[in-house]
């Protein structure tokens, strides 16, 4: 019987962090930052902040769970090794791929709104022109969306370090003092801000996935992910800060440029932010073309298109329900849906860990955090989860 073939162990330390900052940093910040200063006013940078702890707080859970199972299946292996069971495993797996479903919408919602300063249209329109648009990227073949995506990218970074820099450049003073919540009111608008802000760094979970693909993956992969959070936490207290200097409350990013510069800039925004949609329908519909393969969706979702070698029924399907759930639901009910979900696979997750560690403290020499983290890191999720519960009910 021929060897089963396996994944190739080729990513070092600078590749692992250069790949994750690129998934992280990316169309959450741009789709989300309007919405964090809308709630967290001239404390937006707190926000970034708060968010940024809870992320990191999982982001130990994760490194360590990728150090001790280094496997593809993330999250749900996780649960698994945490619970034992099964059921709770394929439930994990698909709660994250709704969340994914969820977080793409918003996307694209977010998209229409850069859009929108450039052509007047509805917006359910522009949203329905930037899905339909990249899903049809995405079945071309997969070649093609992973250059596009990569070349996007690129922009997605330099636009970034212009919002800094113009932000800072037209701001009289950074006002560091106004950035510093007043009150109890003050503080809640910083919880309910971080609540949305921590949209912004969904991602950095995907790099357990690649945990087969790692030289060293004991030590490796941990540093990776706890690598990629503290630059992409960087770089966000940079943007945060640049777009509330000076007191000012922009909807967007766009809103740190002037004339002709805020035109460039919604040109930029909507292509980065539009290439969120193209990587997470391309994501979506290889997970439903894998499962389709194992028997658990209809089997026309296995197909494989003659011309574009690409999955199209799983594309179209994936394009299909991002679409729905954009048009359906509002921008900001999404972005809060899509962090709920994930918010709660995080606590999950953290506690999963948890529970391994009882049964076994792990070996000396390897990544571990301390006994009482994943509680820690469970509880500031279910925290934010609160935060918002208490901000939409009250």
């Amino acid at each position: 019987m021929a060897a089963r073939p396996e994944l190739r162990r080729s990513l070092t330390l600078g590749p692992l962090v250069l790949y994750g900052l690129g998934v992280i940093v990316g169309a959450g910040i741009y789709v989300a930052i309007g919405a964090v200063v809308e709630r967290a006013g001239t404390a937006a940078p707190l926000a970034f902040l708060l968010a940024g702890l809870v992320a990191a707080a999982t982001g130990l859970c994760y490194a360590e769970f990728a150090g001790r199972f280094p496997e593809a299946a993330g999250a749900a292996a996780y649960v698994r090794h945490g619970f034992g069971s099964d059921r709770l495993s394929l439930a994990t797996g698909l709660a994250l791929a709704l969340a994914i479903v969820v977080a793409t919408a918003s996307i694209a919602s977010g998209a229409a709104q850069y859009l929108g300063l450039l052509l007047p249209l509805p917006g359910w329109m522009l949203t329905g022109l930037v899905v339909l648009v990249f899903t049809g990227v995405a079945a071309l073949g997969v070649r093609e969306s992973v250059f596009l995506a990569a070349g996007i990218g690129g922009l997605e970074l330099l636009g970034l370090l212009a919002a800094i820099a113009s932000g800072l450049w037209q701001a009289e003073g950074l006002h560091l003092a106004a950035m510093v919540p007043q009150g109890a009111a003050g503080w809640n608008g910083v919880a309910a801000g971080a609540f949305i802000a921590f949209f912004a760094f969904i991602g950095f979970e995907s790099l357990a996935n690649m945990g087969e693909e790692v030289q060293d993956a004991h030590r490796t992969l941990p540093r990776g992910i706890l690598g990629a959070i503290a630059a992409s936490l960087v770089l966000y207290l940079a943007v945060s800060v640049a777009a509330v200097a000076g007191g000012r409350a922009p909807t967007s990013l766009a809103g740190l440029f002037g004339g002709l510069g805020a035109t460039a800039f919604a040109l930029v925004g909507t292509l980065a932010v539009a290439n969120g949609v193209l990587v997470q329908v391309v994501a979506l519909a290889r997970l439903f073309y894998g499962v389709a393969r194992r028997g658990q969706l209809p089997a026309v979702l296995a197909t494989v298109n003659a011309r574009t070698l690409t999955p199209l029924p799983a594309t179209l399907l994936a394009g299909a329900l991002v679409l729905a759930m954009a048009v359906l639901l509002p921008f900001e009910h999404l972005l809060s849906l899509a962090n709920l979900i994930t918010l709660a696979i995080f606590a999950l997750v953290d506690i999963a860990l948890w529970r391994v560690k009882r049964r076994d403290p792990g070996v000396a020499g390897r990544f571990m955090v301390p006994h009482w983290l994943p509680l820690l890191a469970a509880a500031l999720a279910v925290g934010l989860i609160l935060a918002e519960a208490k901000n939409v009910l009250f």
